[in-house]
């Protein structure tokens, strides 16, 4: 479904990515892991267009994207949950959702989009017509997957869901992220400080350190991979 091959990108005359290869295949959750810095976000900005690399390929489905704008690369099906949520403060929550539909012209089917993550997140519901700035940290982690998905992806990107939250949040994003990718077949690329809950979840993880992938594999057996242990699992 997505293949980076050979990305280099660059912040001015920083290279943050080198040489970097990945590839997803549809309905798979795979994770990338990797310590502050190690060019994490830079990957999602680089398939999002939002920093698009300075050479090598990005393809979606067959097609070259690092030429696209990034509103043209959410209207051919890839939607991202960014680090630090960047939710719609003075917008309510019903708004926030709107706001992910934009693109779609299916009114109707918005409308149960938005029903289903309500059912997804109780709590979304109970608080739809809050401003987002009065919501929780967690609350608004849930707002802001719920918004990517209100898109209708079928790649969803996501950049530390966990971030700053308690476990029992994390863990209900969690289960609602392995929820829609088995049952509505969502293909998810997450990106992870926490490796020990992202392996678990994700079906194949990639190691990035300092721009570069050093380590790729069936996520159980970097669960089990010594180096992993002793750099990102603390073991």
């Amino acid at each position: 479904m997505l293949e980076l091959k050979a990305i280099q990108t660059y912040y001015g005359k920083i290279q943050a990515l080198k040489n970097v290869d990945i590839r997803i295949s549809e309905g798979e959750i795979v994770t990338l892991i990797g310590a502050n810095g190690a060019g994490k976000t830079t990957t999602l900005m680089s398939i999002c267009g939002i920093n698009p690399p300075a050479s090598g390929t990005i393809t979606f489905q067959g097609r070259k994207i690092n030429n696209l704008n990034p509103e043209e690369i959410v209207a051919l099906g890839i939607s991202q949950a960014p680090e630090g949520r960047h939710i719609f403060p003075y917008l309510t929550v019903r708004e926030n959702l709107d706001m992910g539909a934009f693109l779609r012209r299916d009114s109707d089917v918005v409308k149960q989009d938005m029903e289903m993550i309500f059912e997804l997140f109780p709590i979304l519901a109970e608080r739809r017509n809050q401003e987002g700035a009065t919501l929780s940290g967690g609350e608004q982690q849930m707002l802001a997957v719920s918004r990517a998905l209100m898109s209708r992806p079928r790649l969803l990107l996501l950049d530390e869901p966990s971030l700053g939250l308690a476990p029992l949040v994390i863990r209900k994003i969690f289960a609602v992220l392995n929820k829609i990718n088995k049952e509505q077949h969502t293909t998810i690329f997450l990106v992870e400080q926490n490796a020990n809950i992202a392996l678990k979840i994700a079906d194949r993880g990639y190691v990035i350190e300092n721009g570069a992938i050093i380590m790729e594999d069936q996520a159980e057996d970097l669960l089990a991979s010594e180096k992993v242990k002793k750099a990102y699992l603390g073991i």
